[in-house]
């Protein structure tokens, strides 16, 4: 099937990011469509709207917006009904339905949830916590995560971290090898443990990317001391060994082949939130 080519632009008054995810969400539902994405941000001044409209008669095409601001929403209908693209207020109808819940007027504030309150902190702080905890670092003081991640080399350990750190988490990770006895802080904790693991041919996979990316000029990867890296029967053992400690210590396993990391986050958050 031929695909189907427009360019979507989101005009956002604050980083963009919320109406980046509300977009990205809702594009990969069309998998026939290229959308193309153009991103309008920090728009708060007419000004600066009368720039973005000019860009998007340049190059046509329906709008997102998520402006707070009245006078500014007011404009960008103005300038889209001239130009005769559509245009989409992803707040309105979210803001008019907490408005007549709650009866408070909303105070059209922009970058609201952009502001640097205790949870701010919290997410710093976690981020913080985070890299001096990546990979087994640091371990003396593991008392004071939140939650620990262990399992294999290449399952997504960091990025996951990083992920739960921006929700104000703080996590660390401990690899798994065969032959090296985690440190024992690990078998003392009171936080959760929880083990990720992955499909066999997808690890080999992944490994074999990281390692010709280590090596770009390499052909060819040698089957040397990376060969139990890489090897399907070595690496299954390496995981049915990780899985057997995880079940020996009680600590709960998610399988992450097919999970992004967003994914895998909010398992692990199911895991360790009380109910």
């Amino acid at each position: 099937m031929q695909q189907n080519t427009i360019t979507l632009h989101l005009v956002s008054e604050a980083t963009g990011q919320t109406l980046d995810a509300v977009a990205r969400a809702c594009i990969a539902q069309f998998p026939n469509t290229d959308v193309r994405l153009r991103h309008w941000n920090l728009i708060r001044s007419r000004l600066q709207l009368r720039r973005v409209l000019r860009h998007i008669a340049l190059d046509r095409g329906p709008v997102m917006s998520s402006l707070t601001d009245p006078a500014l929403q007011a404009d960008m209908e103005a300038g889209c009904a001239s130009l005769q693209v559509r245009l989409l207020d992803v707040l309105d109808n979210a803001v008019t339905f907490l408005t007549e819940e709650t009866g408070e007027t909303a105070t059209r504030h922009p970058g609201g949830q952009y502001i640097m309150d205790e949870n701010y902190y919290q997410r710093i702080e976690a981020m913080h916590y985070v890299l001096a905890h990546d990979d087994g670092q640091e371990t003396d003081d593991l008392n004071d995560a939140d939650l620990v991640l262990v399992g294999v080399s290449r399952v997504s350990k960091t990025p996951t971290c990083f992920y739960l750190a921006n929700r104000g988490i703080k996590a660390a990770n401990i690899p798994l090898v065969m032959g090296i006895e985690p440190p024992p802080a690990l078998f003392k904790l009171k936080c959760p443990v929880i083990g990720l693991t992955i499909d066999p041919e997808t690890l080999i996979e992944i490994r074999r990317t990281r390692l010709s990316q280590m090596m770009p000029n390499s052909r060819h990867i040698e089957p040397s001391a990376d060969y139990a890296y890489i090897d399907l029967e070595k690496v299954q053992e390496e995981l049915r060994w990780a899985r057997r400690l995880c079940r020996h210590h009680n600590w709960p396993v998610i399988d992450v082949t097919r999970r992004s990391i967003e994914e895998t986050s909010a398992s692990i958050l199911d895991l360790t939130t009380p109910q």
